[in-house]
């Protein structure tokens, strides 16, 4: 059956995934495409930033420049996270139920939160981050079953979606590898992208936490559209041209330095 240019580099960001870095020729054998179909997909990957171009083959781009274990991205801008989860305190409410991701900067909130004097439910997908909160009597944590995934502290796939039907989310938390005006949040495992997907769809309102160095830059895969954000925590100002684009979206941007 012949897939679509879309289906085809689905596929690529599929292995990609597993594997890190690929070969042309192996790819043609996996997918039952011509090399010179291939190349042109990932020359146009490379150019929308998912990947790297190399010699007879590709590599994925967080592979490159990003250490992909969860305690190196727990220590990369480690500072900022901790002003982001400060700012992000502010919204929430006594007795509120809310739903956090299994991100780092998730974590960094959670850490603040457990010191905190709050009634709350907390629904998460983040292993760590429910283990931060265990011990605070005020937090009532829940933690949605699924895989756990290699090398993180993250639970993926979808088995445990049905917790979320049965309570009623206030505020979504979440953070991301980048995130794009014209697209929205983007994270770098596929897999936890479809969990995340699903958690953006139960949540009454999500709020992204993310510092500077996410805003412009593109991960392998899409979870949240921006217009399905209703704030932005960032570290620091970002510029004119996409505050102007997110307030015609009616979307709130939030500098936690201020």
């Amino acid at each position: 059956m012949k897939m679509f240019a879309t289906e085809r580099r689905n596929e690529i960001l599929k292995i990609l995934q597993e594997k890190q870095r690929l070969t042309v020729k192996d790819l043609s054998s996996k997918i039952g495409v011509s090399e010179a179909t291939l190349r042109t997909d990932l020359n146009k990957m490379e150019m929308e930033g998912l990947l790297t171009r190399t010699h007879g083959g590709a590599i994925l781009n967080d592979y490159i420049d990003y250490e992909t274990s969860f305690s190196a991205r727990e220590k990369k801008n480690k500072s900022e996270k901790i002003k982001i989860a400060e700012k992000a305190f502010t919204f929430v409410e006594e007795k509120q139920c809310i739903l956090l991701d299994a991100s780092s900067t998730a974590l960094e909130f959670a850490r603040f939160l457990k010191d905190q004097q709050v009634r709350l439910t907390v629904v998460t997908s983040g292993l760590q981050t429910a283990l931060e909160l265990k011990d605070n009597f005020n937090i009532t944590v829940i933690l949605i079953g699924g895989v756990v995934t290699t090398g993180s502290s993250s639970v993926e796939g979808t088995l445990g979606l049905s917790i979320l039907n049965n309570v009623n989310i206030d505020i979504m938390f979440t953070s991301a590898n980048g995130f794009v005006v014209e697209t929205g949040l983007t994270d770098f495992n596929l897999y936890e992208v479809e969990l995340k997907k699903e958690m953006v769809k139960k949540a009454n309102n999500v709020i992204a936490l993310i510092d500077k160095s996410k805003i412009g830059t593109s991960s392998s895969a899409l979870f949240a559209y921006t217009e399905e954000i209703d704030t932005i925590i960032t570290d620091q100002p970002i510029g004119n041209d996409i505050n102007r684009k997110l307030s015609e979206l009616s979307i709130r941007v939030i500098d936690a330095s201020s």
